[in-house]
């Protein structure tokens, strides 16, 4: 190549591009954060305001005018306002229907208790407007805790649609189209809903609280009262309650993972992993979560219990004696574990973590520490299991029905995780065997037959 032909420039003097500026009206908690994000984001940032020169501090690098100098400068803008404040958009309605036709402005209505949609089309019909950021405080956006979270965006423009989307991704976060303008109401519904993703869970938690707690209700205090004229009721606080909550924890721990046992056994039948699980088994996926955490606090609240009940110290053979300091040793283990797994599960945590890391903590470290809870709730009963005395009016102790969930999908795991061992051992024994030489081989296999 002839030296004529190449093009040199100094390094550092392409011009950089310039950056999209914003428009956001409002300048409360939520405009702020939202400005900082964006700013943050590479962004450059113009807040409208009523009162440009006291609106308070804003964040550094955005600029402050009066909403008609805002919206004239930006094709994208926030609506951040209350509802009681949008009188202004009346006297920037005309203004805003001939920028729409001009340069295609694109208003982005945040949150659920801001100015609805139906009102602001009656304000500005020619806006091309996005619903969205609904599930999203201000809170969030000024401590940085968007990222993979979930956003819902709905709006009649496909391309106003897609600008916003790709904005959104910019700051982070997932976005999630529901549609054209008329799933706004429904957008509007999500802040209001209280703890959705909890509900399953409490609901299952709650029912089997109430099952345990009738059930040794019966079985201790009834029991006692009717066979042995006994009142010991004052147990029901104290004795009772550390029953039922060791009893709900590890059955809510081992439906955590029973559901992926389910998922693995139906893949295995269905002969692929590309079909989609039932609603119910997505559903209960989902949740494991929040199964987890509340399986932690009712540990919590088994070991504080237990602290609070005097401890007993067993005198007899050094079996008992035996079993009884495993019983705490395994319950000690379980409860760090249980701790464990309840910190990687905070976002705070987990994000720290890799894939892998994060797999192996909530996957192996999880299923040993059911096997661990579980041999816990085995020790504590390993003497009463044959004993008829146990049965009071033919029904087993607690501890004997709760463990029979975990049992369960301890054994299944095995079931499952068995021929992957096999298939493994098999792999290393045939590449161990091509690295050894042909007469040592042939000594091997003369010897093994």
């Amino acid at each position: 190549m002839k030296p004529e032909s190449v093009s040199l420039h100094p390094v550092g003097t392409a011009a950089a591009p310039v950056p999209e500026l914003l428009c956001i009206f409002g300048t409360g908690d939520l405009g702020r954060s939202l400005g900082l994000r964006l700013l943050q984001s590479g962004y450059r940032v113009v807040y409208g305001s009523r009162r440009p020169h006291s609106c308070g501090p804003l964040p550094q690098g955005a600029q402050v005018m009066s909403h008609a100098e805002a919206a004239q400068s930006a094709s994208l803008i926030f609506i951040c306002v209350h509802r009681e404040h949008y009188e202004f958009l009346e006297t920037l309605a005309s203004h805003l229907e001939g920028k729409v036709n001009a340069e295609s402005l694109t208003i982005w209505y945040t949150n659920s208790n801001y100015i609805p949609c139906c009102v602001f089309f009656s304000l500005v019909p020619g806006a091309a407007v996005v619903k969205g950021l609904n599930t999203l405080s201000a809170w969030a956006l000024q401590n940085g805790l968007l990222a993979g979270k979930q956003v819902y965006l709905c709006g009649n423009s496909a391309e106003a649609k897609q600008a916003v989307a790709k904005m959104a991704t910019k700051l982070g976060l997932t976005v999630l189209d529901r549609g054209t303008l008329s799933a706004a109401r429904e957008l509007e519904d999500f802040p209001l809903q209280l703890f959705p993703e909890w509900r399953l869970p409490l609901r299952v938690a709650i029912g089997l609280i109430a099952f345990f707690f009738f059930y040794l209700l019966i079985r201790d205090v009834i029991y006692a009262y009717a066979e042995q004229k006994k009142d010991i009721s004052f147990r029901i606080m104290v004795s009772l309650a550390n029953k039922v909550f060791p009893i709900v924890s590890l059955v809510m721990l081992s439906l955590c993972y029973l559901p992926g046992v389910i998922a693995a056994i139906l893949q295995l039948y269905r002969g692929t992993k590309y079909r989609r699980f039932p609603d119910w088994l997505d559903r209960w996926m989902l949740c494991r979560k929040q199964m987890g955490l509340i399986a932690l606090g009712l540990a919590f609240l088994h070991a504080i219990y237990t602290f609070i009940i005097p401890i007993r110290y067993a005198r007899g053979t050094m079996l008992i004696i035996l079993s009884l300091y495993s019983f705490y040793v395994l319950g000690i283990l379980g409860l760090f574990l249980y701790v464990l797994l309840g910190l990687t599960s905070l976002p705070s945590v987990g994000g720290t973590l890799s894939w892998r890391e994060f797999s192996f903590i909530q996957s192996k470290l999880g299923h040993l520490t059911l096997c661990i809870c579980t041999a816990h709730g085995y020790i504590y009963g390993w003497n009463k299991f044959l004993r008829s005395s146990t049965y009071k009016w033919y029904t087993p102790p607690g501890y004997m029905l709760c463990l029979i969930v975990p049992s369960v999908v301890l054994v299944l795991k095995v079931l499952l995780v068995l021929p992957c061992v096999d298939r493994t051992l098999t792999r290393i024994r045939q590449g161990w065997e091509r690295t050894q030489p042909r007469e040592e081989m042939g000594t091997i296999k003369a010897t093994n037959l």
